[in-house]
């Protein structure tokens, strides 16, 4: 009868390791499709801080969030840049602007220090934190 158990009790454990190595390869495969969708997303000039990348003929340079569904967006076509209204109903051109105005409106305030990328922010937190 302790024999029995003792087999009852190995079985359990077997089950109770074989689900959390399953839980452990969900969270990995969870992990690589947000890694592969997220080099997909920028590949393909997408942004999560709301100014996407583009082309050399064409990009948004700027994008300034007005209201829950209205901006005005700076962007390079070509040569020209153009201020634009974006709003649920449809895209206006505001005004047309010369390089020297488009580069004074994208460029950072020259008081405010431009904020480190997350990479950097990543590297300064793990160098300030001392091992165990």
């Amino acid at each position: 009868m302790p024999l029995r158990s003792f087999s009852l009790s190995l079985a359990s454990g077997l089950d109770g390791i074989l689900s959390l190595m399953w839980l452990l390869v969900c969270v990995v495969v969870i992990i690589v499709l947000a890694y592969l969708f997220t080099k997909y997303a920028v590949g393909r000039g997408g942004s999560f801080l709301g100014v996407a990348g583009g082309t050399d003929r064409f990009k948004v340079i700027a994008r300034l969030s007005l209201g829950r569904e209205q901006s005005v967006v700076l962007v390079q076509a070509g040569e020209r840049h153009l201020l634009l209204g974006v709003a649920p109903s449809g895209v206006s051109l505001i005004a047309e602007l010369t390089q020297e105005e488009a580069q004074a409106l994208s460029a950072p305030p020259s008081d405010q220090p431009v904020p480190p990328s997350f990479a950097e922010a990543l590297r300064t937190v793990l160098k300030q934190k001392k091992p165990r």
